[in-house]
C-alpha cells in the first residue's frame, strides 16, 4: 500500500459498509511469469493503472454473469489501456497477456480498501454460480 487518505468517511455516509473508511487507498504490485491475481471482489470500485512491462488482462465476471476482459498496457493500437475500472461487486482476477513477461500495475480504491470489504473466491462456489465461466475460474483460483 502506497497511500491511505487521511480523510475518513463516516459509516453513516456509506450504506452497505461495516464501518468508517478512508476516502481512498492505493497500491501497486508486480506479476511475473505464471503468477496471477486470484478471483476476488470488493465492495468499492477499483481503478487499475498500468505502469510498466507487458500487457495485463483483468478478467471480470459481473454479478449477472457477463464476462469481459480489461486489457491494461501501453499499446493503444492493440486495445490496451493505461487505466480501467472494475465496478464494485464484480468478481475479478488478473493474468499476464504474454507468459514469461511481467507487468507492474497499481490499483486505487474509493472508498478506501478494507479487508472487511474483500472476498476471495472459492472455486467450487464460483463455478456453481457461473458454470459457463468454469475454465477461467479454475485457472484464476487456488481452491
Amino acid at each position: 500500500q502506497t497511500y491511505r487518505a487521511p480523510l475518513m468517511l463516516p459509516h453513516s455516509a456509506l450504506p452497505g459498509y461495516a464501518g468508517d473508511r478512508a476516502a481512498s487507498t492505493a497500491i501497486y504490485f508486480l506479476l511475473a511469469g505464471n503468477q496471477f491475481s486470484a478471483f476476488h471482489r470488493l465492495r468499492s470500485d477499483e481503478v487499475w493503472h498500468f505502469y510498466a512491462g507487458s500487457a495485463l488482462i483483468v478478467h471480470v465476471i459481473e454479478p449477472g454473469g457477463t464476462y469481459n476482459q480489461l486489457l491494461l498496457g501501453n499499446d493503444a493500437s492493440s486495445g490496451e489501456q493505461f487505466q480501467a475500472v472494475v465496478s464494485a461487486g464484480c468478481w475479478f482476477g488478473s493474468s499476464l497477456r504474454h507468459p514469461d513477461t511481467y507487468a507492474l500495475v497499481g490499483c486505487t480504491v474509493a472508498p478506501g480498501f478494507d479487508f472487511a470489504d474483500f472476498e476471495m473466491a472459492k472455486r467450487d462456489k464460483l463455478v456453481a454460480h457461473y458454470p459457463q465461466h468454469r475454465k477461467i475460474i479454475e485457472s484464476l483460483t487456488r481452491a
